[in-house]
């Protein structure tokens, strides 16, 4: 059901693309060309408690009196026009367990601006869990739409699948509704 679901989703994104770079008739004034740097932070909403251990995002869960927070930010270098390679950093802490675990995030991956406004990312997301003997690691898969409000920013919604790589800490993969904001300069 999972790979079935990732064809249809690829599927999807290919034809999405092809429509927009035919309707594409002006660019984005050079914010995606190669030499470019971007700096981008994160809202995720969705997945459940413990999964969010790995994460890059900004995030503030309160559930039952149990609050879990995370801060962090991504960077990348435009390589080639359209195609950034990044890489994430975030901090968490879960402290609905009693014990307060904190977490260290890291996402290295690439992200490439179809028609230079339709962003689709695939990445490696992993985290160190203080106090765990397995670990969060995730393949991230990522699409959206970049709306550019300048020059030099843009708002990034988008939907992101998180494909579990260590079944011996969750068998469970997360799916979350994205709002990025970005820099490029």
């Amino acid at each position: 059901m999972k790979k079935l679901f990732i064809v249809a989703i690829t599927a999807l994104g290919f034809t999405f693309a092809a429509q927009a770079q035919d309707a594409a008739t002006s660019t984005n004034g050079g914010q995606t060309a190669q030499g470019k740097w971007l700096i981008e932070a994160n809202t995720g909403f969705g997945g459940q408690a413990g999964t969010q251990a790995a994460s890059t995002s900004f995030g503030l869960t309160s559930v039952d009196g149990n609050t879990s927070w995370n801060l962090g930010a991504e960077g990348g270098y435009f390589v080639a026009d359209d195609l950034a390679v990044k890489v994430g950093l975030g901090y968490g802490d879960n402290g609905s367990d009693g014990a307060g675990s904190s977490a260290f995030s890291y996402k290295i991956g690439a992200k490439y601006y179809i028609a230079s406004m339709i962003p689709v990312q695939v990445d490696y997301t992993g985290a160190s869990i203080k106090d765990f003997d397995e670990n969060p690691s995730y393949l991230g898969l990522q699409g959206g739409y970049a709306i550019f409000l300048g020059e030099n920013v843009s708002i990034e919604p988008g939907l992101r699948y998180n494909i579990t790589m260590n079944d011996d800490y969750t068998e469970e993969d997360v799916f979350q509704f994205q709002i990025g904001f970005a820099l490029h300069f």
